[in-house]
Parts: C-alpha cells; sequence; structure tokens
C-alpha cells in the first residue's frame, strides 16, 4: 500500500508527514519491501543516506547529487534546481525525490516545472509529478512518445517556455538522434546545463570510472567521450547547434555526471569539441 517514505521513523514505526514542495500535502511514493530509496541507490547497505545536501552554486541555483551505476559503474547524477520569480522552481534533469530532498525544496520555492532534457534523463520525473501533482512536465523531442505514460505538458524547442523565458535560454541539439539533447543555460548566473553532451570526471571519481574515462579519451577535463563521436549522425546541424550554445556567455558548466566545472567552461568546451572542426 502506499506509505510515505522517511529518513526516520518514530517509536511505534510511523512515518513523519513529508510535504511535497510548495503543497500543503504528503509526498506519497510506493515502495516495495525494501523501500523505494534503498532499491534505487540512495541508501548504503545500512540504510543510511548517501544523498548530499543541496547545494547553493549562486543565487537562486542549486545542485543535488545522488549515486548512480552504468554497468556496475558508479557514475553519479545530477539534479539542477533553478528559483524563477515567484519562488517556483524548474527541475532540470530530476533525481530521485528522497524525503530529505523533497524538505530542502520546500523551503526554497514550489516545484512548478520537470524538465527531462533528452531522451535517457527522465526515470524520476513521474516520482517528481506524483509528488507535486501541479507541476509541469517538459520533454526532449520523441521522448514523448517513449515515455507515454507521462502527463506531457509540453514538448521542448528552441523557444523557451514563458515560463522560464525571463531567465533561462534553451537550445535543441541536432544531429544527435538517439539522445535529443536540450541544452540549458541560466543567464543571471552564467551557468550553462548539459546532461550527456560533456562530461567531467576527475580524480574524485572510483577508480574504475576513472580508468573506463581514460579510455574513452576524456578524463580529468569536460569534454565529450569516443561514444559520442560515433552518436554524430549530422556533423553541419550538430555543429550548428554547438555554435549557438557557445554564443551563450557561461563560465561554469554543470554536468549530470562529473563535477561541476565552476570557471572556464566555454574554452573547456570549445576544446572537448575540437575534432568536430570549424
Amino acid at each position: 500500500m502506499p506509505v510515505v517514505v522517511s529518513d526516520s521513523m518514530d517509536a511505534q514505526g510511523e512515518a513523519p508527514p513529508v510535504r511535497a514542495p510548495g503543497h500543503g500535502r504528503r509526498a506519497v511514493f510506493l515502495i516495495g519491501n525494501s523501500g523505494l530509496c534503498r532499491r534505487q541507490g540512495c541508501h548504503d547497505a545500512a540504510g543510511q543516506s548517501v544523498l548530499r545536501p543541496v547545494k547553493q552554486l549562486d543565487n537562486d541555483i542549486w545542485i543535488a547529487d545522488t549515486p548512480m551505476r552504468v554497468m556496475g559503474m558508479e557514475l553519479g547524477a545530477r539534479m539542477t534546481v533553478i528559483r524563477l520569480p515567484g519562488s517556483k522552481l524548474l527541475l532540470h534533469s530530476p533525481v530521485e525525490p528522497s524525503p530529505r530532498l523533497v524538505r530542502e525544496l520546500d523551503a526554497l520555492g514550489e516545484v512548478a516545472w520537470l524538465i527531462a532534457p533528452n531522451r535517457f534523463h527522465h526515470l524520476y520525473v513521474q516520482l517528481w509529478k506524483d509528488a507535486c501533482p501541479d507541476a509541469e512536465i517538459h520533454v526532449a523531442p520523441t521522448l514523448e512518445r517513449k515515455r507515454s505514460d507521462l502527463e506531457v505538458t509540453g514538448i521542448l524547442t528552441d523557444v523557451p517556455n514563458p515560463g522560464w523565458a525571463e531567465t533561462v535560454d534553451q537550445v535543441v541539439v541536432q544531429g544527435i538522434p538517439l539522445t535529443r539533447e536540450v541544452v540549458f543555460f541560466h543567464r543571471p548566473s552564467a551557468t550553462l546545463m548539459l546532461t550527456d553532451l560533456a562530461f567531467n570526471i576527475g580524480d574524485s571519481s572510483p577508480r574504475m570510472t576513472r580508468a573506463a574515462f581514460r579510455m574513452a579519451g576524456s578524463y580529468g577535463r569536460l569534454a565529450p567521450t569516443a561514444f559520442e563521436r560515433l552518436l554524430v549522425r549530422d556533423r553541419d546541424a550538430f555543429r550548428a547547434s554547438l555554435e549557438r550554445v557557445l554564443d551563450w556567455p557561461f563560465g561554469r558548466v554543470v554536468v549530470t555526471h562529473g563535477s561541476v566545472c565552476e570557471s572556464g567552461g566555454r574554452e573547456a568546451l570549445m576544446d572537448g569539441y575540437a575534432w568536430l572542426g570549424g
């Protein structure tokens, strides 16, 4: 039956109420015998939370990190949270909505927009929708067909939604049909948000992850892997999209996998894609 997932239980084993961000109601999640959070990797073997607190990067922009394993390799995942006028929150590439994360965002504002920015970063959108029923779901092109179960409000294009257009720009990356990534730029903080267009894996990552990215030719820098080169189907279209992204005056780059590049991000991204040519 539905229960409220909690970081702690009282003496009777009951979970304290967890409010969905911006809503005067509980955030209810369906869990199995082992608990949804533990199954999805936000607790360790002892049942302790391994999620990091929300970290503020600049005025009105935060990140939330969570563990994530891909083919046995710890890659990590990151959600970016932007607070827009009226204390409305935009969640870019949502991670699992643990009770602690829900409470932290509740203190920042009301979750209004859930963004699935490519065809692979959508796993937890529905859980956030369950927690925040009034939030709108906006997805990358063609994801609406892959996730026909989602109540999609809009398909992302090169034109920002009026709800966030005042502070956030976006570009649909052409030429890589497998991912159909949409890149976002938060103008006030000069922050670029990427999902799988580039990674930033360094010495803070586990040994297996470091070894894999050395083999992929992108260890220790903000860059795509050799796999991204293979995914490009139309180099001219992809180059045109990348040039539009590089027209933005960003310094910081938030990647979904790896460390945040706090400065020099535009130059680093140009260097990472130097193989594309001019």
